[in-house]
């Protein structure tokens, strides 16, 4: 039996499931057999990118999931490679085409690449592609406030959201409430910091105890009580399943106090003034 996953409002009057399924790093191959099982199991989000090198296996996995389109809220993001005025529209439509399909629901700036002082004249061009159809949403990615406040006093469509590397060691408080100050919505990469030292903390083990949840359940629980949108990846079946099975049980302020002490400090993760592609 699949999971429902309630869905967040969007600026534009379009909504986004809470929780999706990130793909990066993975292969078209894998891809294909993830997404797959995420329909399976009741995901209707699902995140891509250019740089990821998969969106044609993402489309494939659409395709043999059987979903329909209209059921499916679909992300890619353009890289630098199509920054710059009306290199999105080459890049947006070579993007369709390896997907499969005819819009996304939402199309991001990946990085801000502040260096290059591009991204006002990119997001003209999202805007252009927004308003024939090919993107019912629009957004940014790895935005910092002061590159939004660029963004913004220049922009005829505000972004919607600002997908950020975010997780209880990487808060980005700035971030988030400067979004929530400007109807943006904020959405996590890598929410459960897969890879480091963040589910073998002994706080996240001992409240998922009490709630009969995993660390990771308990992290995206975390998400979900910010207002985040999250998408954590996964390949494996029973993992799909306990990412999204996270709506049966809610953290107490003491909880996500605690959940708070694993912080790393407002310098933790990748700075986007200098990273980025």
């Amino acid at each position: 039996m699949s999971a429902h996953i309630p869905s967040l409002p969007l600026s534009n009057g379009a909504s986004i499931p809470q929780i999706g399924l990130g793909t990066s790093p993975l292969t078209d191959s894998e891809v294909t057999d993830a997404i797959v099982l995420a329909v399976e199991a009741g995901y209707r989000h699902i995140d891509t990118a250019v740089k990821y090198g998969n969106e044609k296996g993402v489309g494939e996995g659409i395709r043999r999931s059987g979903i329909s389109r209209d059921e499916l809220f679909l992300t890619t993001k353009l890289d630098g490679a199509y920054q710059g005025a009306d290199r999105a529209i080459q890049g947006l439509d070579e993007s369709l085409e390896r997907l499969g399909v005819d819009h996304v629901d939402l199309l991001l700036i990946h990085w801000p690449l502040p260096q290059r002082d591009e991204f006002i004249s990119t997001w003209k061009t999202f805007e252009k592609l927004h308003e024939q159809g090919k993107a019912t949403s629009i957004g940014v990615s790895n935005f910092k406030p002061a590159h939004l406040d660029r963004l913004l006093a220049e922009a005829t469509v505000p972004p919607v959201i600002n997908q950020i590397q975010l997780s209880p060691q990487i808060v980005r408080e700035e971030q988030r409430a400067y979004g929530a100050a400007h109807g943006i919505l904020t959405e996590a990469w890598s929410p459960i910091s897969a890879g480091d030292d963040l589910l073998s903390a002994p706080v996240l083990a001992t409240i998922g105890e009490r709630y009969g949840k995993t660390p990771a359940q308990v992290v995206l629980r975390w998400h979900v009580q910010l207002g985040n949108v999250a998408i954590p990846k996964s390949t494996n079946r029973d993992r799909l399943a306990q990412n999204i099975d996270v709506f049966d049980f809610e953290l107490t302020e003491s909880d996500m106090a605690d959940i708070a002490t694993l912080s790393k400090g407002p310098d933790a993760g990748v700075d986007s003034d200098v990273s980025g592609h």
